[in-house]
């Protein structure tokens, strides 16, 4: 029998675990959470309140439903720029397209993490025997539709591959893939009283069973998390607009020294984790605020910060972006910088183009 085992493998593994998403650390495939677009990276990584383009897709399905026309938006990002891996990068696609038969909008998303290229060595040392290329990807579809004016209501549904390497590691029953599927829920109130100044945003993401490399008994949770936010239109004029944003997010998973569950129970039993105290401190922070200028909008600067509790991960990242729109056109770019040197995310740029027609404006 061929002795052959993927040294790299579980290295990789808590590399993807641990440092890809400090937070996300007991779960599996953390990709997921990634965000996609430019201009939420900007501001903060907020959007859950706001969910006002494609991008919906991810942030909130709930936005759709108060969306019109089609739109297709494509993101570039060079993944993790402080380690300094040049061929690790990460590209998302998004579509959104009304459907009246439906009474509601329909959007899909691609996501795809290169992970470059790895080396394979044999059990018996370190000697190179041949080499393999990681890479995740999802697939998600979304529907979304209005309950009223005020509320709408939307879900996504996602197939997701991981494919850490090409074959199982020595005697492992796993052959270093994995594959699972997820949904999302979201709502978006837009409440008449407040004058249309305010939205609130809510998002469950990510719940599914868990995912295994390996056999069900080492299966890992997914990153299932919940998302609150607020949005408020501070400046409302012909050429001036300013919007902004607070977001709390949560990840709904037991931690590792803590009984097993399934997933629908961790939704539950992650609140009776600790005290209030340490309850709170596992809520990522973020806020955001964006201006727009022209009429219609033209130009854009946007601004924000991302706290993690020290104990929790300690991400801590302030962000910056930019946009312009010219007819069916808009390009983006977001920009992460740690304030700290020697940092995963530090020097973080994220690139987006898209182009919407049908809009009625």
């Amino acid at each position: 029998m061929k002795k052959r085992i993927i040294a790299v493998l579980s290295v990789f593994i808590l590399f993807v675990q641990n440092t890809m998403q400090a937070q996300t650390q007991t779960t599996a495939v953390p990709f997921i959470t990634i965000i996609p677009d430019s201009r939420a990276g900007g501001m903060g990584e907020t959007g859950v309140a706001i969910a006002d383009n494609v991008w919906a897709v991810f942030w909130n399905p709930a936005g759709l439903a108060f969306q019109q026309g089609s739109e297709l938006a494509l993101t570039h990002t060079q993944w993790l720029p402080g380690l300094g891996l040049s061929d690790i990068w990460i590209a998302h696609v998004a579509y959104k397209q009304p459907v009246e038969m439906l009474d509601g909008v329909i959007g899909g998303q691609l996501t795809y993490l290169n992970l470059g290229e790895f080396i394979r060595t044999s059990a018996s040392g370190p000697d190179p025997i041949g080499k393999f290329t990681g890479y995740e990807l999802a697939v998600a579809a979304t529907y979304s539709t209005n309950i009223s004016d005020q509320l709408g209501i939307g879900t996504t549904a996602r197939f997701i591959y991981s494919h850490l390497a090409d074959q199982g590691a020595g005697m492992e029953v796993g052959s270093g893939t994995a594959s699972g599927f997820c949904f999302d829920v979201g709502l978006l109130w837009k409440p008449y009283f407040l004058d249309t100044t305010m939205s609130f945003g809510l998002k469950l993401a990510n719940v599914g069973p868990n995912i295994s490399y390996v056999d069900r008994e080492q299966a890992d949770p997914l990153p299932m998390s919940l998302r609150l936010g607020v949005a408020y239109k501070a400046l409302q004029s012909e050429y001036n607009n300013l919007t902004v944003t607070a977001e709390v997010n949560r990840l709904l998973v037991r931690r590792r020294d803590a009984k097993s569950d399934e997933f629908y129970e961790a939704i539950f039993t992650t609140w009776s984790q600790g005290n209030i105290s340490e309850q709170l401190r596992r809520f990522n922070s973020m806020l955001g605020v964006e201006y727009w200028y022209g009429s219609p909008k033209l130009i854009a600067v946007r601004a924000g910060y991302f706290y993690e509790d020290p104990r929790e991960g300690n991400r801590k990242f302030w962000t910056v972006g930019a946009g312009i729109r010219y007819d069916l056109y808009g390009f983006d770019f977001g920009y992460i910088s740690t304030l700290e040197g020697e940092e995963p995310l530090d020097g973080t740029l994220r690139l987006t183009l898209s182009i919407g027609w049908d809009s009625g404006e």
